[in-house]
């Protein structure tokens, strides 16, 4: 009896031990060195998993961590996306961050203004994005920060910025205002695209709305510099002053050789130029110049413009730019 008794002992002990390696082994011991991003294909099993962890080396054995994660882990499943690892993440600690932690959101910005050649760049320059795209459709997507996922395609991003352009013109459209001169949702791009182009300046923007708004509605060019270059460089920057004959070139683009608005947008508006042509400032003026403050001087005139043009270009002798 007392041999058995001890044999019973030895066995426990043994089994103790046993469950106290394969305890440490899931909740005590760590393979992660150092903090590292790890990413949970889409549609991945926890058995491929597993075997992930153990070829990138965040594991010693996927078998063992497979096993250890039926029998000692949640019953919750493991999310698709990237984690991050911290060092000394434990085999449970890692299953926890794959079942319930937040997934790693990268991140991309359009700026407003930012035609589509340059959008085109930007997102084929992202390497944490995957696929091919075409250069999309100028005044197609809304310009906004995006969150995105590492492996990604582009053109999953490219479909949620356009997404977001259609949902703001469905919800700003009914807003249109009756000194709004334009007719579709499309036209509000269009004439959202030059006044994003015109002015920089946030508190001009439905000034300069107001300003083209009221030449459409008189029948008068609008004469806006950026139609002029858009057709010759999609939006990039021209990097010299334009050209008498391309002030003079007959194009579907050019404002000063047309009356009305261009075929098209020549940018991505941002929000609040498309909100400024749908309620455009109440104003006379039909005449805009640099003022030298990044803003410029409004006229309803052509003398009180032509003033406003030399005090400009005064100021530009001045400066030594002239």
């Amino acid at each position: 009896m007392r041999k058995l008794g001890r044999l019973a002992g030895l066995l426990l002990l043994v089994v103790l031990i046993g469950a106290g390696w394969f305890a440490w082994g899931w909740f005590g011991s760590s393979q992660v060195e150092e903090d590292t991003p790890f990413t949970v294909p889409s549609g991945a099993s926890l058995t491929s998993v597993a075997a992930l962890l153990e070829r990138e080396g965040h594991v010693a054995s996927g078998d063992a961590f497979l096993l250890r994660a039926k029998l000692l882990g949640g019953d919750d499943p493991i999310k698709a996306g990237e984690f991050m690892l911290p060092a000394g993440t434990s085999g449970s600690g890692i299953l926890d961050i794959l079942q319930s932690g937040e997934a790693i959101r990268r991140f991309i910005t359009i700026p407003e203004g930012l035609p589509s050649v340059l959008v085109h760049e930007r997102l084929m320059a992202e390497p944490l994005l995957t696929g091919e795209i075409p250069v999309p459709a100028e005044g197609s997507l809304l310009p906004d920060t995006y969150d995105f996922e590492r492996g990604e395609t582009r053109a999953s991003v490219l479909a949620r910025m356009q997404a977001a352009m259609t949902a703001t013109l469905a919800e700003l459209w009914p807003t249109k205002g009756p000194r709004s001169v334009v007719k579709t949702p499309e036209e509000a791009v269009i004439l959202a695209s030059i006044v994003e182009k015109e002015t920089g300046v946030a508190r001009e923007r439905r000034m300069v709305a107001g300003l083209y708004s009221n030449r459409v509605r008189q029948g008068i060019m609008l004469q806006a510099d950026p139609t002029i270059i858009y057709p010759i460089t999609q939006g990039r920057p021209l990097g010299r002053r334009i050209r008498q004959s391309e002030i003079a070139a007959v194009n579907d683009y050019n404002t000063y050789s047309m009356v009305g608005m261009p075929k098209g947008p020549i940018t991505n508006p941002g929000r609040a130029s498309i909100e400024a042509v749908l309620n455009p400032a109440e104003t006379r003026a039909l005449f805009m110049v640099a003022d030298g403050s990044g803003g410029h001087a409004f006229a309803e005139t052509n003398a009180d413009h032509n003033a406003n043009v030399e005090k400009w270009y005064a100021l530009r002798r001045s400066r030594g730019e002239m």
